[in-house]
């Protein structure tokens, strides 16, 4: 049985937790703030609650295996799990509106056909085809498996089958998902419906691969899913499968430091200069947290670097008079009406947040969530650039833009509250609040993240900075790739 100290309480950080305690381990969680879940918090306030982080579940089965596999209460038990439909609706530039089914690729064919025109449903349909594709070349190596040390295999090879495209003469092959959109799908809207994806996790589609495929087809092979409560009810139920395996939490307990002996580690340092001993210790913090530990710690496996300067996430939070309508749709997405001064302001040399926006529109049916029938919890959230200060003219902003899906917004408004960069910097030690996407294939490696193994032997990374990346499903991925190189070994290669 090994001591292991784990930092922080993040999702991916409290999944090897649970794990590793189900292995045998004695495992110790120590949490700079005062309370679980990372980036995945609760705001409340006069009968009104609201997640401030993700505020749906992609790929539940992630969790679903950490629960079988950590106890006999599985994550139904635990949580209420709600599937989304409409997986989404649409509000484009042009003022066209349409709702995609969840999980039904003739459903979304025929949506996008009758409110788009006969053709764009088809040619959706077919690139989903051929994103399936590029999944199932990356599935494995990309979520499943440590990150192989070889991994320039995957930084130069595109997964995604692009269809050949005549230009000047020269046929050509779509390497970007902005070219796939232009030269595949053959239509602004359907563009900017391809585009949104990466914009949800902070990528351009100017220069993200081909290969971001794979974010659009996850939700629509695998469904999109909200926890009832809100978000945080997950994170209340991992913490306490930990808890039942007799993990060990300690809040308000920062690490300055990770104490190494004869050439690995040996603890951790915490404020005021106590050490806890450790024989292994879990790092589920961000890239600059983890240097400021212990210098030089990020394995880089070559080139991969942590995805430093990644955008944030503006989020306000709003109170309304009025019950939610009926047939209203979970969650809108509102498109921005100037895509290039969007992307500009956003990956630009002039950061800023455009007049309009793409925003994100959180309207769900929970009753947990307001005083009573009479008022309706919404959240809106839009991608910004990290370290932005927010000003009251950018809020204005983007709740003119969310006017476009909530009509009469600002008669139903009895308060906000804002969430920044700043805010999520502080929940997260990420630098301007940066939000870190998931691993992809191809450009050159640079959306592959570290290793889960470090350089310095007897720690590990875990978490969206480390390899799989971002995202909830794929930090309990991490958690699960980090138990598997410390119960197993080295010679780990993931789940069968």
């Amino acid at each position: 049985m090994a001591r292991i100290a784990v930092i922080g309480a993040g999702m991916g950080a409290m999944a090897a937790a649970a794990r590793l305690a189900v292995a045998g381990h004695r495992v110790v969680v120590y949490e700079r703030a005062a309370t679980y879940g990372g980036a995945v918090r609760r705001f409340e306030r006069d009968g009104f609650a609201f997640d401030t982080g993700p505020g749906l579940l992609p790929l539940p089965a992630v969790y679903r295996d950490l629960f079988v596999k950590t106890g006999k209460q599985p994550l139904e038990e635990c949580v209420e799990l709600v599937q989304v439909d409409p997986s989404s609706h649409h509000v484009f530039a042009d003022g066209t509106q349409v709702s995609l089914p969840n999980a039904s690729r003739a459903g979304v064919v025929s949506a996008l056909d009758e409110a788009l025109g006969a053709g764009a449903g088809g040619r959706w349909g077919d690139f989903l085809v051929r994103a399936r594709e590029a999944w199932d070349r990356t599935r494995r190596p990309l979520l499943e498996e440590p990150l192989w040390p070889n991994w320039s295999v995957l930084a130069d090879r595109e997964p995604y089958p692009c269809v050949p495209h005549k230009k000047l003469l020269r046929t050509r092959r779509a390497g970007t998902l902005a070219e796939v959109a232009a030269w595949e799908l053959r239509d602004a809207r359907l563009a900017a419906l391809l585009e949104s994806h990466a914009l949800a996790y902070g990528l351009d589609p100017r220069v993200t691969p081909a290969s971001a495929a794979v974010l659009p087809y996850m939700e629509h092979a695998f469904g999109t899913w909200y926890v009832r409560g809100g978000i945080r009810e997950l994170a209340r139920a991992v913490y306490e499968r930990c808890v039942a395996r007799r993990v060990e939490f300690v809040f308000g307990a920062e690490v300055t430091g990770i104490v190494e002996k004869d050439g690995r580690v040996a603890g951790v340092e915490l404020t005021g200069g106590t050490v806890a001993d450790a024989d292994l210790v879990v790092a589920g913090v961000a890239p600059g947290v983890l240097d400021g530990l212990v210098p030089g710690a990020v394995r880089a496996d070559g080139e991969v670097s942590p995805q430093r300067g990644a955008p944030s996430r503006l989020t306000v939070l709003l109170a309304l008079r009025g019950g939610r309508p009926e047939g209203v749709a979970h969650r809108t997405v509102v498109h921005a009406a100037d895509r290039e001064a969007e992307l500009d302001g956003l990956f630009g040399e002039r950061p800023g947040l455009p007049v309009s926006p793409t925003v994100t529109v959180s309207r769900p049916a929970d009753p947990a969530l307001v005083p009573d029938a009479e008022h309706e919890a919404v959240t809106l959230t839009v991608t910004v650039p990290s370290g932005l200060p927010v000003s009251d003219s950018d809020v204005e902003g983007l709740l003119g833009a969310a006017e476009r899906a909530l009509p009469g917004l600002r008669d139903r408004l009895l308060w906000h509250e804002v969430r920044t960069p700043a805010d999520v910097a502080e929940a997260t030690g990420a630098v301007g609040g940066a939000i870190p996407a998931p691993a992809l294939a191809a450009a050159d490696g640079r959306l592959l993240h570290p290793s889960n193994a470090t350089r310095i032997p007897g720690l590990f990374a875990a978490g969206g900075w480390a390899h799989p990346g971002g995202g909830l499903p794929h930090a309990g991925m991490s958690g699960a790739l980090v138990a598997g190189l410390i119960v197993e070994g080295p010679e780990f290669r993931g789940s069968q």
